[in-house]
C-alpha cells in the first residue's frame, strides 16, 4: 500500500486548472481530505476500545 502511494500523483494545484467545471474542485477537496478523515477515525475507534478495555479489569 506504501508503494501505491509513492506512485500517486497528488498535485492539487494541477487538478483543480484543468477541472472542467466548480463541481470538481469540491470533488478534489473531498477526495484529498478523505484519506485524512478516516485514519483519525480509526484512531478513535482503537482509542474507545482501548479505554473501555482498560476499565473493565
Amino acid at each position: 500500500m506504501l508503494l501505491a502511494t509513492l506512485f500517486q500523483d497528488s498535485n492539487i494545484e494541477e487538478k483543480i486548472k484543468a477541472a472542467p467545471d466548480d463541481g470538481y474542485e469540491v470533488g478534489v477537496f473531498i477526495g484529498s481530505m478523505l484519506p485524512f478523515v478516516v485514519l483519525v477515525l480509526i484512531a478513535f475507534i482503537i482509542y474507545r476500545y482501548n479505554k473501555k478495555r482498560l476499565n473493565k479489569e
